[in-house]
């Protein structure tokens, strides 16, 4: 280990109550918390909840990788949900991965009730595709990109690191009378700082988040994600977290990803009621310039798969391939979506909707 690699002891879980519960934590643990519980109103609003979902997880699963600079686009993206193509570039792939991985979180958050630390372990295997689990070799630092200075010496000894995550999974499952809000900023703080795999442990982090917020019923399904805010605040993100390893002072962490939680709440709801209106404005067009081809399920195809192809409707119509291409080709007469063939196939593109994505 370099010399000037800064190893502080990592305290266990809980924190002092009155370092984390200052007033100025509090009164933005109410705008948060309010911010929240207006998305989780809105959010039940969309008749498919799937469609939402898959719109923002994705968005989700770009944005996440982005701060691990993996980059890829959407269109990328989408055609390799779409087709099944073994060609798909690394990043892609990544990206992805993600997506699996925040499902296969989901799934067992629904399932149980709870987290455990092997689920932990399971997830961060989907995203990063391999086994190699809990670290087990020390020599992990973290570096400061531009100056390859070491800023961060997490815990090297495989037995700390789990019974670290041991202490860490309690206090993800146990329900106190401290705001989930406040514990969430917590935890992903105490989570980063285990940093308890070779690869993948941002990402890891920021699934736990949303799964959280789901286990504490804040919201229902997976759609409030922080990874656009800390995109835009990456460096603050960076020195909160180590001065907080630092000093042992919380304050300014736990405000940092309050604000986080309303204003990616606040963004969120726009971003739904934009969706809403798109979909409502869709259905109108359709009956009214196409009324042969209208159907509910069709339409809400569409915003489920952005990137649709003759497949989707056949399956989920239940009508023959020629009838399926038939709609798919009245809807892009009428400028509802746009085709667009990749190899063999034909993908048809709801535009508008990935436009309100890409916001």
């Amino acid at each position: 280990m370099g010399q000037n690699a800064p190893h502080n002891k990592l305290d266990k879980l809980p924190p002092l109550r009155e370092k984390v519960e200052t007033i100025e934590i509090l009164r933005q643990t109410n705008k948060s918390t309010s911010a929240l519980a207006e998305l989780k109103g809105i959010a039940k609003t969309i008749p498919n909840q799937t469609m939402l979902i898959n719109a923002i997880v994705l968005q989700e699963a770009k944005d996440s990788s982005e701060i691990e600079n993996i980059i890829t686009t959407q269109d990328e993206l989408y055609k390799a949900l779409t087709i099944n193509r073994t060609n798909i570039s690394a990043e892609t792939k990544e990206v992805v991965n993600y997506r699996k991985a925040i499902f296969h979180g989901f799934d067992l958050v629904k399932k149980q009730g709870f987290l455990r630390v092997n689920d932990i372990v399971s997830i961060q295997q989907e995203l990063v595709d391999d086994t190699a689990g809990i670290r087990s070799t020390p020599g992990t630092v973290l570096k400061n990109d531009k100056t390859g200075e070491v800023v961060y010496t997490p815990p090297q000894d495989k037995a700390e690191i789990l019974d670290l995550l041991t202490n860490f999974i309690n206090h993800f499952n146990q329900q106190d009378d401290l705001s989930p809000l406040i514990n969430l900023a917590i935890l992903h703080y105490q989570f980063e700082s285990i940093h308890p795999f070779y690869d993948g442990n941002g990402r890891t982090g920021r699934i736990l988040n949303i799964l959280y917020l789901i286990l504490n019923e804040l919201i229902d399904v997976p759609i409030l994600y922080l990874s656009s805010y800390i995109i835009d605040n990456k460096q603050e993100y960076y020195r909160l977290l180590n001065q907080t390893n630092k000093t042992g002072k919380w304050e300014e962490w736990i405000m940092f990803m309050l604000k986080a939680v309303e204003s990616t709440s606040r963004d969120t709801i726009t971003r739904i009621i934009n969706i809403k209106d798109q979909l409502d404005l869709t259905i109108v067009k359709v009956q009214e310039k196409a009324p042969k081809v209208y159907k509910k399920e069709l339409v809400e195809l569409l915003f489920e798969q952005p990137y649709s192809k003759i497949e989707f409707v056949v399956n989920r119509l239940g009508v023959e391939r020629k009838a399926a291409s038939r709609y798919l080709k009245e809807l892009e007469e009428i400028g509802i979506v746009e085709s667009q063939k990749v190899g063999r196939e034909t993908l048809y593109i709801n535009r508008n909707l990935i436009e309100i994505l890409k916001q």
